[in-house]
């Protein structure tokens, strides 16, 4: 049996149209960044957060657990001690005071903001109510676009062909990962110049 299931996500605020925002702090442009947590505060520092007006990103999935005379399904985040929250790096404090935050994800005292795209990929996955879990993190592999369907636009990396493709979902700046499941005609292999697209038929 899967140990896995349904989805949800908690707490995630009216989200902007800046798309084209500027990776770089410097320019106070609101952004996502990854804050690390205590453990088991995930979903109470994002509901501090909301409460601070701060639109907050907190994907869960259900993993289910069988016991020796019944079974239970848990609610646990996909990326355990890590709350994504939209701000601006030159206003942070609110941030670093909240309780239950230990640092922004940055370098040294320099926070780093998530790569837009792939925090939108992540959104549209959840949104679409597929099942999802963690997953081992990939750098390398087949790229591909989804095409059509709830997820047309989803960039992400194959790591096997069957009668279905299992994509993975990156967070590169975590190094984490979660996989899904698409139909095998839902996606189209993205290329770049110096590279030739592979096909995806088996």
């Amino acid at each position: 049996m899967s140990n896995y299931g349904k989805w949800s996500v908690i707490l995630r605020s009216p989200e902007g149209a800046d798309d084209h925002a500027e990776r770089f702090t410097e320019t106070g442009s609101p952004q996502w960044f990854a804050l690390t947590v205590k453990p088991r505060s995930d979903k109470a520092v994002a509901r501090t957060l909301q409460a601070k007006g701060f639109q907050t990103f907190l994907p869960l999935y259900q993993k289910h657990h069988k016991y020796a005379t019944r079974c239970k399904d848990f609610e646990l985040p996909l990326f355990p001690g890590y709350v994504f929250c939209r701000f601006s790096a030159l206003l942070r404090l609110p941030i670093l005071t909240t309780p239950g935050v230990t640092q922004i994800l940055g370098a040294g005292h320099m926070p780093i903001p998530l790569c837009e795209t792939e925090i939108t990929s992540l959104q549209t996955a959840i949104n679409a109510q597929l099942r999802i879990q963690p997953y081992p993190f990939l750098q390398v592999g087949q790229k591909v676009r989804i095409n059509k369907g709830a997820l047309a636009g989803v960039e992400g990396i194959v790591v096997s062909v069957k009668q279905c493709l299992r994509l993975v979902l990156s967070i590169t700046l975590l190094e984490r990962s979660v996989a899904l499941e698409i139909d095998r005609d839902q996606a189209s292999a993205e290329w770049t110049p110096d590279r030739v697209p592979s096909r995806l038929a088996a």
